[in-house]
């Protein structure tokens, strides 16, 4: 596979790259960082989310779809290779393409990484042989012993993910969840279910630079969860006469920096994570990726998932965060990040080094 997408870049034009992806999750972040470091753009989108783009005029050229499977279509990736396009995998590739095999076209990051982060099987593995302080797993409803979160494979921003504390509670909540049209039958016979840590969530962006060798702190972030948030709106009382059972779909997200002591800990998560990534896939992690976690109320961190590429949350570093600003000393953000280190590789001859 990565032969066939190898002979496809070495076709490419390197003077005339376009930085693509899906209109949708982080892409005027990828776009607007593109065209910061001189690249044109191009946004694989469908009509209605056309008018975002060009309100923010961060995109040169638009391929409109119906359906973002259209992608995997050969006519429409003939159409991208023949504009040099480097696709910059986000969020929407989990949730809506996945078949990574069918895309013949070159991909910045470790598309093989993807698959093992959407398998929520592979991710444990990932992270157990990372040696990361994880919450414990329940192999099953009738484990559950103290609270719960029930999650589902994918990238799905948390919707449908609801808290439990027994097995007769997450079958009476599931069958909720299925009528309310957030989850199917099929989603809870594949549920994962991790003991839920009382807690912080905060979510670290780091980037991997195989130009510099590095790992890069480039943004931190929380999330803004839908009816988790609002419960602080609604007495005590009323929640529980109304009976209500709060998901955690993310809306949004909060920049967020942490006490300098906690940093340590998230670096060697991501020292230990990157390693084990070069066995698992090789050549290992390529550009951005996030680590989930919690810290308790002893500020432990807890890692819960990881995310193979530019996740949402970097939004919140545009144009810059105080962690990147540090390092570079200039306005830094993940989508600039991802476009400079593809500026970097082509100008070493390095930039096969980056496409998986």
């Amino acid at each position: 596979m990565r032969e066939k997408i190898l002979s496809v870049l070495e076709d490419y034009d390197k003077d005339n790259i376009h930085i693509g992806t899906i209109g949708s999750h982080s892409a005027l972040n990828i776009f607007k960082g593109a065209k910061e470091e001189g690249f044109s753009t191009v946004c694989i989108c469908r009509e209605r989310e056309k008018k975002v783009y060009e309100n923010f005029g961060v995109v040169d050229k638009f391929v409109i779809i119906s359906d973002y499977a259209e992608l995997l279509e050969e006519e429409i990736q003939d159409n991208l290779r023949q504009l040099n396009t480097i696709l910059i995998p986000h969020g929407s590739f989990n949730a809506y393409i996945g078949k990574f095999d069918s895309l013949l076209l070159p991909m910045f990051g470790n598309r093989e990484l993807m698959i093992w982060e959407t398998d929520r099987d592979k991710q444990r593995e990932w992270l157990e042989r990372s040696g990361v302080r994880m919450p414990k797993k329940f192999s099953s409803p009738e484990e559950i012993k103290g609270l719960a979160i029930v999650k589902y494979p994918g990238a799905k921003g948390g919707k449908g993910y609801f808290i439990v504390s027994s097995p007769d509670e997450f079958y009476e909540i599931s069958e909720e969840m299925v009528k309310k049209g957030l989850i199917r039958e099929k989603d809870v016979k594949n549920a994962e279910i991790q003991e839920y840590i009382l807690g912080a969530n905060i979510y670290f962006s780091f980037f991997y630079s195989p130009v510099y060798g590095r790992i890069e702190l480039i943004a931190v972030d929380r999330r803004y969860e839908s009816t988790a948030d609002a419960l602080g709106k609604v007495p005590a009382k009323e929640q529980i006469r109304v009976n209500i059972n709060p998901t955690y779909t993310v809306v949004g997200n909060f920049p967020v920096v942490l006490r300098e002591s906690l940093l340590v800990q998230a670096f060697e998560a991501a020292e230990s994570i990157v390693e084990v990534s070069k066995e698992i896939a090789y050549p290992g992690m390529v550009g951005a990726f996030c680590i989930e976690s919690i810290f308790d109320e002893n500020a432990t961190m807890y890692v819960f998932e990881i995310s193979a590429r530019i996740v949402a949350g970097t939004n919140v570093g545009i144009p810059t965060s105080p962690y990147s600003y540090i390092l570079f000393g200039e306005n830094m953000y993940m989508g600039r990040r991802i476009a400079r280190e593809i500026r970097l590789a082509i100008e070493k001859d390095m930039l096969a080094e980056l496409i998986y």
